[in-house]
């Protein structure tokens, strides 16, 4: 549980206020006030960036520096696309599931060009 915020005049408010949002400036967003269209867009970008990158982390010796840039060099877009538009925490299982995906496809896409399985 939370501990109470003293407030002027020794009102005692919680943490999730109207008074704290308008003092300090920031509005939590919730789940409801982000469209799913939104969502649904951002998981698509994470798709579609790492089909390439799981095809390029194909030729990479697993676990080598280059290996791990492709893994990795999508997420700061991901999360800078998540914060912009204000999606909560609770979108970042899609989105890393749609990254695996694309991880994926794309390595797929690889192995069956050169006739590998």
């Amino acid at each position: 549980m939370r501990s109470p915020v003293r407030a002027a005049r020794g009102r005692f408010l919680s943490p999730d206020s109207d008074y704290n949002a308008r003092m300090t400036g920031y509005e939590p967003a919730s789940a409801a006030q982000v469209p799913w269209a939104l969502m649904a867009l951002i998981g698509s970008v994470a798709l579609g960036v790492n089909i390439p990158l799981g095809y390029a982390r194909e030729g990479f010796r697993r676990f080598s520096v280059g290996w791990f840039v492709c893994v990795h060099l999508s997420v700061p877009l991901i999360a800078w696309l998540r914060l912009e538009n204000r999606v909560s925490a609770w979108g970042i299982p899609a989105f890393v599931a749609c990254a695996v995906l694309g991880q994926i496809a794309g390595g797929k896409f690889r192995r069956n060009r050169r006739g590998r399985p």
